[in-house]
């Protein structure tokens, strides 16, 4: 199953091993338990402290596999074959079980390791989702250092049956003791956060010792990377607070435009940026979700929703911007419900079921085409009386038998049967009279919103909700900048907020040299 280019990686990897990994395997002879014995052998084959046994499939899912070291308590399993985005998730839970110490802060590690109580974790991923391997790698790494903590990753796409059961709609979807613990993208900061109750109190004591920074970025997408890379290359005391690090791109498939690197993956360029800053001297302030700006008396008061504060000379706004919303009845109650935003992740959940698409630009005529090839049938609902997308993916998406496209028409309402979507209601612009379609999954793509709203009577905003900016990033109150796609630049484009992000953090050092003794000292 490995190519020789894969093995050889994989074999150099394995070397970091220092202790005996075991790999008990739960097969029959259906053609996926094949292909799970064939890839456990090769990767056996590649390491002398790896071993395969034979489990009795008897109460356990087949095909799958477990990682277990001799005098160690580690419950961590594979339901499925982790390959795609997942076989990252293999190899990091193979170091790991294997002895490898894991790339982590230790008072996280710390945190984990004193987790009380048993804690049975189950995650269903699918293996073309680019958010899964954050919250599989995570809880492998927890279950891989505390015995209380077992983890079992499900290819949702492997066990439809059980998917439907437990009405997995969406992926990463957790499940702790047999409950629902969460949806969505989270690392092991997040998992820890909401299993530890004191956590929150902590951190906000923490960000409250802070002292004034000269530079304060808010927000850590590719804008706030670049802005505090930048600020800290001055040597001024550099802050970052965000709400997720890496922002925006973390939710993107496949990046083939940011110059100087032909292809990357959104989690792989997120974790890049943060590895860069982090290179700094940089205090990173994560999970954390800014609430309210206003002037101090020597510079500005950033106020978190968690309750904490951080002041700074200067600050830099990134908050990039979100999913846009259709904002009809039914949309919030059965979001990862059946109401989804990422046709990548959460598409093999609908394999063989009607789904539809909502929105006509280029996001939404590329999300119809990759549907069509999972489901039974897409529809292409579009508000204009035409298709917005290039004319190239028109053509494409029209080619497609099981592919309706309905144009002018308004959805009005989602409609679920109390735990999942069974389809919604759009209005037919042409006449007024309201239609009814019958779905599995509605997938929105309707564009971006800006993350402002916390701004919206402190500085100037567009009727877009951006913040207006200058060409070098200068907002409507001094010492504040922005960048980004929270801001007035017409072009929402990874790279052109990296720039921006350059830009703004060298016009508040230019406003500090100019305003601020203390900025001007630091840069002599």
């Amino acid at each position: 199953m490995l190519d020789a280019n894969l093995k050889a990686q994989l074999k150099a990897y394995l070397e970091r091993v220092t202790r005996p990994v075991v790999i008990t395997a739960y097969s029959d002879d259906v053609p996926k338990a094949r292909e799970m014995d064939e890839l456990l052998a090769e990767i056996a084959a590649l390491s002398d402290k790896i071993t395969v046994v034979a489990g009795d499939p008897a109460g356990h899912r087949v095909p799958s596999f477990a990682l277990s070291s001799p005098g160690q308590d580690i419950n961590l399993t594979f339901a499925g074959l982790p390959m795609g985005h997942e076989f990252t998730s293999l190899v990091l839970a193979l170091l790991q079980v294997g002895g490898h110490p894991p790339k982590a802060e230790q008072a996280l590690l710390d945190q984990i390791k004193a987790l009380d109580g048993e804690m049975r974790f189950e995650t269903y991923f699918s293996l073309s989702c680019q958010n899964c391997p954050d919250v599989v790698q995570a809880l492998n790494l927890m279950a891989a250092i505390n015995p209380k903590v077992s983890h079992v990753a499900i290819d949702g796409a492997l066990f439809q049956a059980e998917v439907s059961s437990r009405q997995v709609m969406s992926v990463p979807t957790i499940f702790l003791n047999g409950q629902p613990f969460a949806a969505g993208r989270m690392g092991a900061e997040e998992i820890v956060a909401k299993l530890d109750t004191g956590a929150a109190d902590r951190v906000v004591e923490k960000i409250n010792a802070q002292e004034t920074f000269d530079v304060l970025v808010v927000g850590g997408g590719p804008a706030g990377a670049a802005a505090a890379v930048y600020a800290a290359r001055k040597g001024i005391r550099t802050g970052v607070v965000a709400d997720r690090f890496g922002g925006q791109v973390l939710d993107t498939m496949a990046i083939e435009n940011f110059i100087s690197v032909p292809h990357t993956e959104g989690p792989k360029l997120g974790a890049a940026l943060e590895a860069h800053v982090r290179d700094y001297d940089v205090e990173i302030m994560n999970l954390q979700r800014a609430q309210k700006l206003e002037p101090v008396a020597d510079g500005y008061k950033v106020t978190l929703e968690s309750g904490a504060s951080l002041t700074g000379r200067s600050i830099v706004l990134a908050t990039g911007a979100r999913w846009r919303k259709m904002g009809v009845p039914g949309e919030e109650q059965y979001l990862n419900k059946g109401v989804a935003f990422c046709p990548h992740c959460d598409g093999p959940l609908f394999k063989g079921k009607r789904v539809a698409v909502i929105g006509g630009g280029n996001s939404g005529v590329e999300a119809a085409i990759d549907l069509a090839g999972l489901v039974a049938h897409v529809t292409l609902i579009e508000f204009d009386k035409q298709l917005r997308a290039d004319d190239v993916l028109q053509r494409k998406l029209r080619s497609l038998a099981n592919v309706t496209i309905l144009t002018s028409a308004r959805t009005t309402e989602v409609i679920g049967d109390g735990s999942k979507v069974i389809g919604l209601h759009y209005e037919n612009r042409a006449d007024g009279q309201q239609q009814s379609l019958a779905v599995d999954g509605i997938f929105v793509q309707i564009g971006l919103l800006p993350n402002t709203e916390w701004l919206k009577d402190t500085l100037d905003i567009s009727p877009r909700g951006e913040i207006i900016v200058s060409a070098s990033g200068e907002t409507s109150l001094p010492g504040v900048f922005a960048a980004g796609d929270c801001t007035t630049t017409p072009y929402k484009q990874i790279i052109i907020a990296a720039g921006e992000g350059a830009e703004a953090a060298l016009s508040a050092f230019d406003h500090l040299i100019r305003t601020s003794a203390p900025a001007a000292e630091a840069a002599a």
